[in-house]
């Protein structure tokens, strides 16, 4: 179904609604599209918050929280040696390993680098209040890679002060054991987790462990001042990676792994330190000021499974092992102004951001003469620096009771350099600089129809720069970084419809397309490299449906649905094989973009308050996906339901929790995730079957 014929259903169904009753609602309030205290309901953008207690899951995986959301595919890839899957409305789906094409934040401080590639291992699930998403146009507001934002923001502390203690268990060794502890001492609130994780994995060579901690420190210095400091740091020793299978491999064995991935022992180690600080100072009852800054050193260390005849041969390979070493830093300076204009309420926000990522990056030798898998000789040294120096403006005027317009621009400046330190025969100078700049305007208008049926309609540019990964070989294969790759832009439209009819009670839809000029796809896979080019057009367009609703009482309904197309308009030439040199084979315009499912549902219903007995059962559908980009290989379709189960109660000052769950229960064999153009064309990431998780959290107040 084209766009138009969407956004006409739309539009033919709000006569209907405009003779209900009304009924308000005060939504939960946010801060992401409009960097402002207001409800999502009054926002004319797709915008959802998710509450994130403990809920009887294993709660260390973002993917867990995510599911309900429509328009955004998290997959748990049951290997944590790469990061959670995350695509909204299909961008960032071509990400082999991190999240690329969306924005990630925690708490107002960034976790994706001004390259636009991030991640999201420091994200602690145990201490954070809410997860918020918004899709669509507005998310250009926040600059490169924009194609969606992820925001996850930690708890405040309690008063009276909480200690909780978690542990949870079950399948294939998972276990989880948390300490959380919030309160207020006088002027200063705290909020304090820290949290370790292992697991056996699923699959042979999956194993691993993730120790983090984090904490949010408020210090409230006068009724017009608050500073926040916040700490967290992650840290996760040698896991195992399993690589993906063929599809032969996956119908033989799904537990099994690749030989190479036990010939090199394929492992990744990660340890993270971030700090950062935000003042909000109100100067009078019309104007406010935001100041944050924050820094942090990430290092990386990853044992690939090249082949040792293929960095023998090739003097200008960079070896199997990568080795980064990052620091990373930044600020944001955001003026706000709240009053009137023309007798109506008017908010303009105008402000500036910074960010910085120094990057040594090393490659070496997976081999010491027969000994594989283990650090050699250096073959790539490098000095990567990409900075961004951002302009953004944005306003909400409420024209008259039942209008509201938003609007917004920003200006970004990206610039990339590289400094080659290992220039040897065969390996020429790869030293290089470029810039990016874009200017991506937004706007968008909302009408109350009833106070319980609000229509709204977006529009907006985006624009996303290739990432150091995607810089890092040329595709004619000549010396220096790919700085002949172009960005992607973007244009963004939505109309949508939000209902409250109840108190309880809310549902939305939203009909959506972008048209891209420029994507970024492979272009060759050689001896480990891929390359990449610019595609001339894509699109992705599609329908957003939620429900949400206490059906009865203690019994809540939550419900989602997404149908997206995502493809390629041009024809364009690519690789099929591990050894392509240059791109051969043709793809029609009109293919599918791979790692995109068509289509995605959710379902689930909740018994319980909050005592008593709790269960839930729920079903996640996803559609075929396909795995490359010419279309001739997608993983299936599935459907899988899951059942938890607990049983709360108080006594004194203790509240005990106790919970458990099954995922999976017809032991379905599913692939959980892909890995999209996979050289050697293992694409394939099984999913567990049926698995069971007991725990049990204990909270003293």
């Amino acid at each position: 179904m084209t766009f138009r014929l969407l956004a006409a259903a739309v539009a033919l169904a709000l006569p209907a609604v405009a003779t209900a009753q009304d009924v308000p609602r005060l939504g939960a309030m946010v801060v992401t599209a409009t960097r402002t205290a207001q409800s999502p309901y009054d926002v004319p953008a797709a915008i959802d918050s998710v509450p994130t207690p403990p809920d009887g899951t294993l709660d260390v995986n973002l993917s867990e929280r995510l599911q309900s959301i429509p328009g955004v595919t998290a997959r748990d890839r049951q290997n944590y040696a790469q990061d959670t899957q995350i695509s909204i409305r299909g961008f960032g789906a071509r990400s082999t390993f991190g999240i690329r094409g969306i924005r990630l934040y925690t708490d107002g401080i960034p976790a994706t680098m001004p390259d636009g590639q991030g991640q999201v291992t420091h994200f602690n699930l145990d201490s954070a209040e809410r997860v918020e998403v918004l899709r669509g146009p507005f998310s250009a507001l926040y600059g490169n890679a924009s194609g969606g934002v992820i925001q996850l923001f930690t708890a405040d502390g309690t008063e009276p002060p909480t200690y909780r203690v978690g542990v949870a268990g079950g399948s294939n060794g998972n276990l989880r054991v948390s300490a959380n502890a919030r309160g207020v001492e006088g002027p200063v609130d705290y909020n304090v987790d820290v949290t370790h994780f292992r697991t056996d994995g699923y699959r042979d060579h999956s194993a691993a462990r993730r120790e983090s901690g984090n904490a949010k420190l408020g210090w409230t210095i006068d009724d017009d001042t608050k500073l926040t400091l916040v700490l967290n740091a992650v840290d996760i020793p040698d896991a195992q990676d399993p690589l993906g299978l063929t599809r032969a491999q996956y119908r033989a064995d799904p537990r099994q792994v690749a030989a190479v991935a036990r010939t090199f022992d394929t492992r990744k180690s990660a340890d993270q330190q971030q700090a950062g600080v935000i003042w909000d100072q109100r100067i009078d009852a019309s104007n406010s000021l935001r100041v944050m800054a924050y820094y942090g050193q990430r290092s990386v260390t990853q044992y690939l499974s090249i082949p040792v005849a293929t960095q023998v041969s090739q003097p200008g390979n960079a070896g199997g092992v990568v080795d980064l070493a990052n620091a990373y830093g930044g600020g944001d300076a955001r003026w706000t102004w709240r009053d009137t204009l023309a007798g109506k309420p008017f908010e303009l926000a105008a402000g500036v951001a910074y960010d910085n990522q120094h990057q040594h990056r090393q490659g070496d030798e997976n081999f010491v003469g027969t000994a594989l898998g283990v650090r050699g000789a250096l073959r790539r040294d490098e000095i990567d620096r990409v900075f961004n120096v951002d302009e953004y403006a944005q306003a909400t005027w409420r024209v008259a009771d039942d209008w509201t317009l938003m609007g917004g621009v920003r200006h970004s400046d990206v610039r990339f350099r590289s400094t080659d330190r290992y220039i040897a025969p065969g390996n020429p100078d790869d030293s290089g600089t470029v810039r990016y700049t874009a200017t991506t305007p937004v706007g968008g208008v909302l009408w109350r129809a009833a106070p319980w049926a609000h229509v709204y309609a977006n529009w907006g540019r985006g624009f996303e720069t290739p990432t150091f990964s995607e810089l890092g070989y040329r595709a004619d294969r000549g010396a220096g970084l790919a700085f002949n790759l172009k960005p992607s832009h973007s244009n963004n439209m939505e109309v949508g419809l939000k209902l409250q009819p109840a108190e309880t009670l809310s549902a939305g839809v939203a009909v959506f397309r972008a048209d891209s000029d420029d994507e970024l796809a492979v272009a060759t896979n050689l001896g480990g490299r891929t390359t990449y080019q610019n595609i001339a057009r894509s699109r992705r367009q599609g329908i957003e449906a939620s429900f949400d609703d206490e059906v009865a009482r203690d019994l809540h309904l939550v419900a989602s649905y997404t149908r997206l197309l995502a493809s390629f308009r041009s024809p364009f030439l690519t690789c099929v094989s591990a050894g392509c040199r240059a791109p051969d084979t043709p793809v029609a315009a009109g293919t599918r973009i791979p790692g995109v499912p068509r289509g995605l549902g959710y379902a689930a219903i909740k018994y319980g308050g909050e005592r008593g007995w709790q269960a839930t059962l729920d079903a996640n559908a996803v559609g075929a996906t396909p795995v490359n980009d010419l279309g001739t290989e997608a993983a299936p379709g599935y459907a899988l339901f899951g059942l938890g189960a607990g049983y709360v109660f108080d006594h004194g000052p203790w509240r005990v929790n106790t919970f458990g769950r099954l995922d999976n229960l017809a032991d379905r064999h599913v692939i959980g995730s892909v890995i999209v153009n996979d050289g050697n064309g293992r694409y394939y990431e099984p999913a567990p079957g049926r698995t069971f998780l007991v725990g049990v959290d204990v909270t003293w107040r």
